[in-house]
């Protein structure tokens, strides 16, 4: 699976932390040649680490977009990480929650695309397509409606693109991690014990009790299924969606 990888041009969105970051880290011992893409200009320093180009770009903005790409000649494999996990309960209708709610779409849906639609322009025959999706794309959590709609909106592009690109050998799936030990993650963890009025200790030991297996994964954990869906041991494999949660959610 990993000499399938050497070398091959992979573009990696929301890389400079988190799950993105823990991609870009197993790409790197593959081989692979990366440029890493984020909103964060620490995406600069991840990339003198790992050997890799960078661009700072904020994803609906189709102008930083075309920018973030205009070094590039080819790209073998796209993985769209870039993503936003914020709580908008639909009871609130405060003005920062309706601006959290669009920007979360922004970014998970349209930025997704304008980012897919750029890559496609420099990916020939033959390429791969990985979203990052999440658990809450099979299931939902109170509180966090943009988010989890975007998920299954993530699903649903997927499965379009799939069929939209099968014609030119090119794959598209998806990743749905299920919980990961993140910033955004733990944010979103102690937004959910305020929520329910328990102390996060005992709101996470409740998630993790809910695993098949036990244990809060960390980045490098999902990785592998992003390197085996890029890989050639995946050529048969598109519009597919695979849980990587510990057994949390029957898929």
């Amino acid at each position: 699976m990993i000499a399938t990888l050497k070398d091959k041009s992979v573009v990696i969105t929301g890389s400079s932390r988190g799950i993105g970051l823990g991609i870009a880290r197993a790409f790197a011992d593959a081989g692979s040649r990366l440029h890493l893409i984020a909103d964060d200009p620490a995406v600069m320093a991840r990339a003198s680490e790992l050997g890799a180009t960078a661009a700072v770009c904020d994803i609906v903005d189709k102008t930083q977009v075309k920018a973030a790409f205009a070094g590039l000649k080819h790209i073998d494999v796209l993985i769209n990480n870039a993503g936003l996990e914020l709580f908008t309960p639909v009871t609130d209708d405060g003005d920062e929650t309706t601006a959290n709610f669009r920007r979360i779409v922004e970014i998970n849906v349209i930025g997704t695309a304008l980012v897919t639609t750029e890559a496609l322009r420099l990916m020939a025959d033959g390429g791969s397509i990985i979203n990052t999706a999440s658990v809450w794309s099979r299931s939902a959590e109170a509180g966090f409606g943009a988010y989890v709609a975007s998920k299954h909106a993530t699903i649903g592009l997927t499965k379009t693109w799939a069929k939209e690109l099968g014609a030119r050998n090119i794959r598209v799936n998806a990743v749905c991690p299920g919980w990961v030990r993140t910033d955004a993650s733990m944010r979103s963890l102690r937004r959910m014990a305020r929520d329910q009025n328990l102390p996060e200790g005992e709101l996470l030991d409740r998630i993790v009790g809910g695993q098949i297996l036990p244990g809060l994964m960390e980045p490098a954990d999902v990785a592998g299924a992003y390197l085996f869906l890029a890989s050639d041991l995946a050529r048969n494999m598109t519009g597919q969606s695979i849980g990587v949660d510990r057994g949390e959610v029957p898929w």
